[in-house]
C-alpha cells in the first residue's frame, strides 16, 4: 500500500531520532572495546565520544566551504561568544572531524571549547538527542589556530546522517583579530553570548547569522563512500541567490542525485565557490589577499581535502567581467590548463564547465560575450578537461543564447533560481565522474 511521505520536519526528526539510538548503541560498544590509545575509556566528559573510528573504512569529505575573507569590523574577534555553524552534510559515516581555519586572522585564535553535533532538526540550533560531542585537538579541549593557518580536531565518534545538518561550536574567550568567514553561507547560524558550547537545546542562542565563521571542513569516515567530489567554482557554485535553508545549490542537488540514483557513484560533494571568484587573479591584499584565485587556492581548496577523487571547475565569468577584465580566452584557457594539470599530478580526474550566460547583466557590454563564447569554443573543443558538463547549453534560452532562460533566471541575469540550479546539478553526467585522470590534455 502507498503511503504518503512524511513530511520534511517529521522525517527529519525521525531520521535524528534513530541516528541519536545508534550514537548510544556505538559509545556503549566504545565503552567496552577502550579508547583511541588503547586505553580502557572511563566514560567521562572529557573523552566522551572521542575516538579512532573502526580500522575498515577512510575518511571522506562530507561537507566543506572556502573561507573567503576576513568579516568586516571584527578586530577583536567574538571574544566571550559561542558561535555555533550549521552545516549540511553530503555523505553520513560513523566518524566525524573538523577543520577550524584563521587563514585571515593575524594572530592566533584561541578555541577553549568547541563541539559537533547533528541538529535535532533542519537549521535548528538544537542537537538531537544524545548527539552532542566535545571536540579535542591532540588530545586537549582546548586549541590555537595559528594566524594564518588551520588546525584539524582529533576524530570523535558519532554517526552522521547524510543529507542532515550539523552543528559545529566554537568558543573563544579572548580577542582574536580578524574573522575567518565565508560570507555567502546561505544558511542561518548561531551566535550566543557566554560559553554555551555543549548546550543541547540551543535556548541561548537567539541570535541568527548569515555566515559560516571559521569551520572549514567536515570528514567523516565511511566505509559506504569512495571519495569526494569537490566543486571549485564562483558565486553560481556557491549558490548566491538559491533559497536560505533549503540547500539548492547546484551542489546540494548534485549530492542527492549521488546518494540516490542506482549505479552513481557514492562521493562526497564539497562545494568550494566563492563569490567573484576568477581563476587568473585574487583580491587586492588589506593585509591578506582576500578572495584568492583559483589557480592561488586550488591546493589549500581541491587537492588537500579529504578524499578529493574527481574536481568539477566552474570558473572564468568573472575573469571576463570584473576590472581588471581578460579579453583573450587563451589566457583563461591557461588557467585551467594549469589546474588540470596540479589536478592530474595527484591522480583527479577534472571535469570542465562552459561559461554561462550572461546577457543583461548589469555592466556587460559585446566584447565580453565574445571572450565568453571564445573561451566555450575551445572547452568543446577538448583538450582541456577529461570531460566537460555544458552548463552554458542547460541555462541558456534558445531563442537568444546569450542570455539565461528565464524560467532558470534569479532575475539579474547571472545567477540561477533554485530551478536552474536543479536543471545545472541533472546536466552533470555522473559516469563522467568515475574514472581516472587523463594520462595527458
Amino acid at each position: 500500500m502507498n503511503r504518503p511521505p512524511l513530511p520534511r520536519g517529521t522525517a527529519y526528526a525521525v531520521l535524528a531520532a534513530l541516528a541519536a539510538v545508534v550514537i548510544i548503541i556505538s559509545t556503549a560498544i566504545f565503552l567496552g572495546t577502550g579508547g583511541r590509545d588503547g586505553r580502557a575509556a572511563t566514560g567521562t566528559h572529557e573523552n566522551r565520544g572521542s575516538a579512532e573510528p573502526a580500522a575498515t573504512g577512510q575518511w571522506v569529505g562530507s561537507w566543506a566551504t572556502a573561507p573567503a575573507a576576513a568579516e568586516p569590523n571584527t578586530a577583536n574577534g567574538f571574544a566571550g561568544m559561542s558561535i555555533r555553524n550549521v552545516l549540511h552534510t553530503s555523505i553520513g559515516g560513523t566518524g566525524a572531524r573538523i577543520q577550524l581555519s584563521n587563514l585571515y586572522g593575524t594572530v592566533p585564535l584561541a578555541v577553549t571549547h568547541a563541539s559537533l553535533a547533528v541538529a535535532a532538526a533542519p537549521g535548528s540550533p538544537a542537537a538531537a538527542p544524545g548527539s552532542m560531542q566535545r571536540l579535542t585537538f591532540a588530545g586537549q579541549p582546548t586549541a590555537t589556530v595559528p594566524a594564518g593557518g588551520s588546525l584539524l580536531s582529533d576524530p570523535v565518534r558519532l554517526v552522521v546522517p547524510a543529507g542532515a545538518d550539523l552543528l559545529v561550536t566554537t568558543y573563544s574567550p579572548t580577542p582574536s583579530g580578524p574573522v575567518t568567514y565565508h560570507p555567502h553561507a546561505r544558511q542561518n547560524s548561531f551566535i550566543a553570548h557566554g560559553d554555551h558550547t555543549e548546550e543541547p537545546l540551543g535556548t541561548a542562542y537567539t541570535t541568527k547569522t548569515p555566515y559560516w565563521r571559521y569551520v572549514s571542513a567536515v570528514d567523516v569516515w565511511t566505509q559506504e563512500a569512495h571519495g569526494a567530489v569537490v566543486a571549485l567554482g564562483d558565486s553560481i557554485t556557491d549558490g548566491v541567490t538559491s533559497t536560505v535553508g533549503a540547500n539548492h545549490r547546484w551542489t546540494d542537488f548534485l549530492a542527492a542525485r549521488l546518494r540516490t540514483e542506482p549505479g552513481a557513484p557514492r562521493y562526497g560533494v564539497l562545494n568550494e565557490g566563492i563569490s567573484g571568484n576568477r581563476i587568473l587573479l585574487s583580491n587586492a591584499p588589506s593585509p591578506t589577499a582576500n578572495n584568492l584565485s583559483g589557480v592561488s587556492r586550488f591546493e589549500r581548496d581541491v587537492l588537500g581535502r579529504a578524499g578529493a577523487r574527481v574536481v568539477v571547475i566552474a570558473l572564468g565569468v568573472n575573469d571576463i567581467l570584473r576590472k581588471p577584465q581578460v579579453d583573450n580566452p587563451q589566457q583563461i584557457i591557461d588557467g585551467l590548463h594549469s589546474m588540470v594539470r596540479r589536478a592530474h599530478e595527484r591522480g583527479l580526474r577534472v571535469v570542465g564547465s562552459t561559461l554561462m550566460p550572461f546577457k543583461g547583466h548589469k555592466g556587460v557590454v559585446e566584447r565580453q560575450e565574445v571572450t565568453r563564447q571564445g573561451v566555450n569554443q575551445i572547452i568543446r573543443s577538448g583538450g582541456v578537461f577529461d570531460s566537460v558538463v555544458d552548463f552554458d547549453r542547460t541555462l541558456r534560452d534558445p531563442a537568444v543564447p546569450e542570455r539565461m532562460l528565464p524560467a532558470y533566471d534569479s532575475g539579474d541575469h547571472l545567477h540561477p533560481n533554485d530551478s536552474g540550479y536543479e536543471a545545472m546539478a541533472r546536466t552533470l553526467d555522473l559516469e563522467a565522474l568515475k574514472g581516472e585522470a587523463a594520462a595527458a590534455l
